[in-house]
């Protein structure tokens, strides 16, 4: 009877000890990470294109990533930001064109995102798909991206490294 009570306060102990585990903390300043950018052969309505999609993990530490529905009072609207860079003479130089093939609009919308509960820790990945209405074959460029969150802290910049968009390939780290 002695090992029965002894095993079961043990065991209630253990459960107690393993409940009481800290929340895990993260900075309330997000923080991305490259994965990869996939290039690939896509069908539209319009006709067969090339396309490329950009993969991210992010964390936030405090929860706060994502913009509510955009509507007339909001000043911000976009949250995710993008720079092009194409090789030019061995070098890859920002683009300053804005009607760029390989950049259709230099910022993006993250949707609302919130956790609830006492873990307000968000983590996960992005994915955004670009579709290139043309590609040169002589190409290569690479994108650096950056988030904000609604409490306007920026995140790092991350960078894709190079990409050849004319040629079908995922591209990591």
């Amino acid at each position: 009877m002695r090992i029965i009570k002894y095993l079961a306060i043990s065991i209630i102990g253990i459960l107690v000890l393993d409940s009481c585990r800290k929340i895990e903390q993260l900075p309330a300043v997000p923080f991305i990470r490259f994965d990869k950018f996939v290039v690939f052969d896509t069908n539209t309505y319009l006709g067969k294109y090339k396309a490329g999609r950009l993969e991210f993990y992010f964390e936030d530490g405090d929860g706060d990533l994502g913009l509510d529905t955009p509507n007339q009072y909001m000043t911000d609207t976009t949250n995710l930001f993008i720079s092009l860079y194409k090789k030019k003479g061995g070098i890859m130089v920002a683009s300053t064109d804005n009607s760029n093939v390989y950049l259709p609009y230099p910022s993006y919308r993250i949707p609302y995102m919130e956790r609830l509960g006492v873990d307000k820790i968000l983590k996960g990945t992005i994915s955004l798909t670009f579709l290139y209405l043309y590609s040169s074959p002589g190409d290569t460029i690479k994108y650096d991206f950056y988030i904000k969150d609604r409490a306007d802290n920026v995140s790092n910049v991350a960078s894709t490294g190079e990409i050849v968009p004319s040629v079908n390939k995922t591209y990591t780290k």
